[in-house]
This record gives structure tokens, sequence and C-alpha cells, in this order.
């Protein structure tokens, strides 16, 4: 026999073996056990896959942020709302970093605030601007004078965001989402403002139904039905929403992740208008605030306050209803280090937690801040999953995430005059 002739030999034995020892690994590793009662014992890296099988939406528990796109209010502009009320300027005084890095940094919960300018321009020329003589960014007048739903807090007064638009803020949150196909599912909280406006101000434009369809239309023109999950896909065969919810009809985790719902965080009479004559939310874009867990839309509630609110916080979120909580509010909480309402809030059974202090404010001491421990994103809910996840986290951010959050810019509101900011 020749040397080549046992080369080749040599040469097709070896592609052979590599061959089989590619599938032999795979093959002879243990299966995971997604029939166990619990993740870890489902097997080594095996407790994504029991998460996404066991697990649905309502069972989760994530970190979100309070008027999400606002920005620090100018010194200026403070020392006139002081002026006028300091309690006010003092519940006002706070400011978040991007979208793109909260969602970096682990919030899977965000709120905008819209208001209705359908014709475009009604809100491009704030009062307080022109009190101050502030000139304002020309690129910021032109997105204002285009027609649409614009993002800001208090028009004529606080009316600084990190996204002018409601569209805007919807193509960060997609382009996030789609660079993160596997990320727990987003809540993104809607006020619609309306009502009266600051002295001297621009009067708000009501929600009526006509607005409130063009507001779904444009969550629709953004983002694709297979980023969503609506009302209807909860429902599904069953009477009502309601029904749904309390027969565990929310998706599975594996179905849910790399998508986005909406809820409506509104007033029982701005719910009415939204709702219409459906007899559940059928149709429609975002769940909503129920008027109470008896109404056959009911698969969200706000229930604020982890103190007061909380036996029904428990209640709820052991029926399968949605429940989003503050672990702050106004400033307050932060100003005095104190941490009980948050700590509340987190073993609450609520799946969602927002603060104002995603990154704590260097003006005051203690340095307090909410987040979920060891940098996830997103952790099995305590009220609901009774240990069944081993102290495993559903989502983790990733190294580089956490790291572009961290150093991401954050305008904090200036130091402000003598007992304003204590």
């Amino acid at each position: 026999m020749t040397h080549h002739r046992i080369a080749g030999r040599r040469t097709a034995m070896l592609v052979t073996m590599a061959a089989a020892l590619a599938v032999t690994p795979a093959a002879a590793a243990p299966r995971c056990r997604l029939d166990a009662p619990t993740a870890t014992a489902a097997g080594p890296g095996c407790a994504r896959q029991w998460m996404d099988r066991h697990l649905r939406v309502n069972d989760l528990l994530t970190i979100g942020t309070h008027n999400s796109y606002k920005h620090a209010i100018p010194a200026p502009d403070y020392r006139i709302i002081a002026d006028h009320d300091a309690l006010l300027a003092k519940r006002l005084d706070y400011a978040h970093k991007s979208l793109t890095a909260q969602l970096n940094a682990g919030a899977r919960q965000i709120e905008i605030d819209v208001v209705y300018d359908p014709n475009g321009g009604r809100y491009a020329d704030p009062l307080i601007a022109r009190m101050t003589q502030t000139r304002l960014d020309p690129a910021w007048v032109a997105m204002m004078r285009r027609p649409g739903f614009k993002v800001l807090h208090i028009p004529d007064v606080d009316f600084r965001s990190s996204c002018v638009t409601f569209k805007r803020c919807l193509g960060i949150v997609k382009a996030w989402s789609q660079a993160h196909p596997h990320h727990a599912p987003i809540t993104i909280l809607i006020n619609a403002k309306q009502g009266g406006a600051a002295p001297g101000g621009v009067p708000l434009l009501p929600f009526d139904a006509t607005a409130f369809d063009a507001l779904d239309r444009e969550v629709r023109d953004v983002l694709p039905p297979a980023m969503l999950i609506t009302p209807d896909d909860v429902q599904g065969r069953y009477a009502t929403l309601r029904d749904a919810v309390l027969h565990d009809n929310w998706p599975q985790l594996g179905a849910a992740r790399g998508r986005i719902m909406f809820a409506l965080d509104e007033s029982p009479a701005v719910v009415a208008v939204y709702r219409g004559a459906r007899h559940s939310l059928e149709g429609r874009v975002m769940f909503v605030n129920a008027p109470d867990e008896s109404s056959p839309a009911a698969a969200y509630l706000t229930l604020t306050d982890p103190v007061k609110d909380a036996d029904r916080i428990a209640r709820d979120a052991r029926a399968g209803f949605l429940v989003r909580t503050r672990a702050d509010a106004d400033t307050f909480e932060a100003r005095r280090d104190d941490v009980g309402h948050r700590d509340l809030a987190l073993h609450s059974g609520a799946q969602m937690v927002s603060t104002d202090y995603l990154w704590p404010d260097p003006r005051f001491a203690g340095g307090y801040t909410v987040r979920l421990p060891n940098h996830a994103a997103s952790i099995c809910n305590p009220m609901r999953t009774q240990g069944e996840c081993g102290g495993l986290p559903v989502e983790t951010v990733d190294a580089a995430d956490w790291h572009a959050a961290e150093v991401a810019p954050l305008v904090s509101p200036a130091p402000r005059d003598a007992g304003t900011a204590k």
C-alpha cells in the first residue's frame, strides 16, 4: 500500500471521527428536565428553558422609571416655579438618563406622557422659556411643529424631554429591543395629558376617541405586531380579558421575550373613553388601569402606595393581574434616603416597581437608588413563584450594556437655593 493511499485513509478516518465528535457531546449531554418542579432541578444550563416554559408575563418582577423621558429643569426656570409654588418645584426636581441608558441598566418598564397635537406647533413656544428669554434649539422647535403626539411633563412649565415626539420615543425602544431580542417583556405606561393649562399657558387638547385612535395608530406605525403584546393576545378564546387573566392566560415567558406591551395609566373616566363600547379592549393596543378588578377589561392596575395598598397588591398579583406600584414619589424618599417604601414595593407582589432614581441624585446624602440585585433586569416575582426559580434571575444585564449605562450622561438638577434641595 502506498504512502499516499495510507494518508488518504487516515484523512478520511479523521474526518469521520471529527463528525462523530461534533454530534456526540450534544447527544450525550443530559437533557433538560423541563417538567421539573423548579428551575434549579431542570439541570445545569437549563434554567432559562425552564423559565421560558413555566413562567408567564405576570410571574416576573422588574424595575421601571417614572416620567422616563424627563430632563432636569434649568435653574432660571426652577426659580420661577419655586416662587409660584415651592412644594411643586421640589416635586419636579429630578431627571433621567436617556431611554437607551435606562434599558441598558435593566429597566423593563418606562412611562411616557403624551399630549395631543394633531396639527403640530401647539406646544412649540413654552411660556417659561419666554419668561427666561431662553433661545430654544431650532431642531426642537421643528419637531414640535410637526403634527403628532408630543412627549412632555407639563406644557409651558416642565417641557424638556429626551425624546420630543411619541414616535421618536417608540423608535428608541424599538431599536434597543431589536438589538436585544431575548429581553424580558417591556411595559410602556402611557399618561394622556389633558385638562387645564398653566397660568397664561396653552390649554391642553382633550383625548377623545379620535385622539386615542390616533395614538394607537402611532404605536402600530412604529412597532410591528410581532413586537407587541396586546389585550387581544391575552384574551384569546375567553369571553373577556378579565376571564383570561383569571385563567392565567398571559403569554409564556418564552413567547413574550423581545416584545413590548402598553398600559394606559389613567383615571376611570379617561379609560372609559379609550375603551368606548367594547366589551373588553378588543382591537386596542393598550391595556388600561382598570377602575376595579371586576371590570371585563381588568388585566392591569396601578396601585401606587405599597403601604396603603399592600393587601390589594398582594391579592391582585396572586389572582393573576399585572400591578405597578412606586418605590418613591415627588423626590421625598430620595431626599431622606428613606428605603422603606422601596423595600415594601419590591416584596409587595407588584410586577413593576417604578422610581425616579435608577441612578442616585448626587445632591442628596445616602445615594438613594432602586435596582434589582446582581445586575438583574428581571427576576421571579416573590409573591407568585414561591421559590420555584431558586434565586436565579430571569434576565441579567450584559456587562457591556451595564458599562454603557453607567457612563451615559445624566444632566442632574442643579444645586438649588438653600432649603430647596433638602
